[in-house]
């Protein structure tokens, strides 16, 4: 197995004194409307412009999940890190009782499986906990993986009155990395019997995971589903008893090679040692959206979000150019493989200095918050940073056939204005993006000119004009259309690297570099992500 192929930084020194010292620090520091709002949205436009101005609070919290109890916004990540917002802009370190009593809460269950002469200390292995409120329970719930060597991992439960705890543990929920000689401290044989074949649970092309990054959601109907898994054999999927929290035991499945698994359910990504991990699931409309992290986490990993979409929980989950999110034999180089849309790559406005550059952004959750707004939550990298991370949040915007697209600029406060802008607003010259799948570098410089930023995917921007009749101009040229009463917009590129037809939204945003309010368009055609920002 490729060493490219685990989550290395998971349990090393760097990544871990990087999150201690942030935590430690509580925050990283520089680590009647014309345009169609009404009066109240304009003041908080400008009040989120100001505010913008000065650096928010930042926080470190790696595989960020997000879930929101009252008016506060919570994540919780990887090595106990957990941090707590009351506008997903200024982020506040807290502690829990698994902050200090971990070894004790999970003495039991850490020594009848993941614990081997090779990992033998539980503390840099509770990996990537996704919390959700059970209603039949009347608790909030914990699912984090408890990691060993050689995949033999198991995902647990916990409960807890508060959302930001104390915790208790309640048992496990699903196994990986077992075989005939050790199954009987699992619960496969209640699964599969005593007898069970188990050969197939070593195969890195089906069913050979690493049991880690839970998500578990409700579906229309009320029933609990988790989705778990990373790279080798895939992303699984398995209905959970929504009255304990626990596994379903009654549900089964048939076993059917890449798409599911008496054991682990439905097989809902990935597979054949494909990259993809950190699986994410919400469901806007009548799509559910899969977020899934392909390439590999460090600095210079090419770390990156991908998204498919199905109207089933279950699946089939596939991308805007009708690819399966399974996948059916290796890929030559997973960080440029074309299957899933690519929401965002690390890029440079001109107006940002070299060492802000995100990089590596991943593992990320995703909100629908109470009055319909969406978010991204992530961690990324920066450039010239080393292994330092911090939690990023954008705003996810629908386009006119239901994808999702990012906003060019991280939140701080101001969201698109769904009703639209006017026409003089939205005409102007701005910087494109194109967030490339299909190559580490994109953007012009001479061929003399040394560049140090040799991080996969960094996508610098080209010039254009979108004229107020209607046609682009500049470095790439072709037309826009506006529709009225709303932020969308349909772009035809007709020349350049990637022509065709893209579907967007406007939306009037700070820009990260200085804060001024600017308009932007993010868009989706054939995968690709394209951006744009007024300057």
């Amino acid at each position: 197995m490729s060493s490219l192929r685990r989550k290395p930084l998971r349990t090393g020194f760097v990544a871990l004194a990087a999150s201690a010292a942030l935590l430690l620090t509580g925050a990283l520091a520089g680590c009647g409307s014309t345009n169609g709002t009404s009066s109240s949205e304009s003041s908080k436009t400008k009040a989120a412009s100001s505010a913008s101005l000065s650096e928010p609070k930042r926080a470190s919290v790696h595989d960020p999940s997000i879930v929101k109890s009252g008016n506060e916004y919570y994540v919780f990540g990887s090595h106990r890190a957990y941090a707590k917002s009351s506008d997903m802009v200024n982020w506040t370190p807290f502690t829990n009782n698994l902050s200090t009593d971990y070894e004790k809460i999970f003495a039991d269950i850490w020594k009848d499986w993941p614990k081997q002469s090779s990992n033998p200390d539980v503390k840099g292995n509770m990996w990537a906990p996704d919390v959700i409120y059970n209603k039949a329970l009347k608790k909030w719930t914990m699912y984090l993986s408890l990691n060993g060597a050689e995949c033999r991992s198991v995902i647990v439960m916990l409960t807890a009155d508060k959302v930001d705890g104390d915790w208790t543990y309640v048992g496990p929920v699903v196994y990986s990395g077992f075989n005939r000689g050790n199954f009987s401290s699992t619960d496969v044989g209640e699964v599969l019997g005593e007898d069970a074949d188990l050969s197939r649970y070593q195969s890195t092309t089906d069913t050979g995971i690493n049991a880690i990054d839970p998500t578990v959601k409700y579906d229309e109907n009320g029933d609990l589903w988790m989705t778990f898994g990373s790279w080798f054999g895939g992303i699984w999927m398995l209905k959970l008893d929504a009255n304990t929290g626990l596994r379903d035991y009654a549900t089964t499945y048939p076993t059917e090679p890449n798409a599911s698994d008496s054991y682990y359910g439905h097989k809902i990504a990935g597979g054949f040692g494909n990259s993809g991990e950190g699986s994410y699931l919400i469901r806007d409309k009548d799509y559910w959206y899969l977020f899934l992290s392909y390439g590999h986490l460090e600095q210079k990993g090419g770390y990156q979000i991908r998204m498919f979409r199905s109207k089933s929980i279950t699946g089939p989950y596939l991308d805007e150019a009708g690819h399966p999110a399974v996948s059916t034999s290796s890929s030559a180089n997973n960080w440029t493989d074309t299957t899933g849309v690519k929401l965002l790559s690390s890029y440079q406005w001109s107006g940002n200095k070299k060492n802000d550059i995100e990089v590596s952004q991943g593992h990320n959750s995703a909100l629908v918050d109470t009055d319909g707004s969406i978010y991204l939550v992530y961690h990324t990298r920066f450039s010239d940073k080393g292994e330092e991370h911090q939690i990023r949040v954008r705003q996810l915007m629908p386009t006119a056939d239901d994808w999702l697209v990012a906003a060019p600029y991280e939140y701080r406060g101001a969201k698109a204005n769904p009703k639209g802008y006017k026409a003089a607003q939205e005409a102007g010259s701005y910087e494109l993006l194109t967030h490339e799948q299909d190559k580490y570098f994109k953007g012009p410089r001479k061929a003399t000119q040394k560049d140090s930023i040799d991080y996969r995917g960094v996508n610098k921007p080209q010039k254009i004009e979108l004229k107020a009749d209607g046609s682009i101009t500049g470095d790439v040229h072709g037309s826009w259309k506006a529709s009225e009463g709303s932020n969308q917009v349909a772009i035809e590129l007709t020349d350049g690297d990637h022509p065709g037809s893209y579907q967007g939204v406007f939306a009037k945003l700070p820009r990260e570099s200085d804060g001024k309010q600017v308009m932007t368009f993010s868009a989706i055609g054939s995968n690709l992500c394209i951006w744009g920002s007024q300057y």
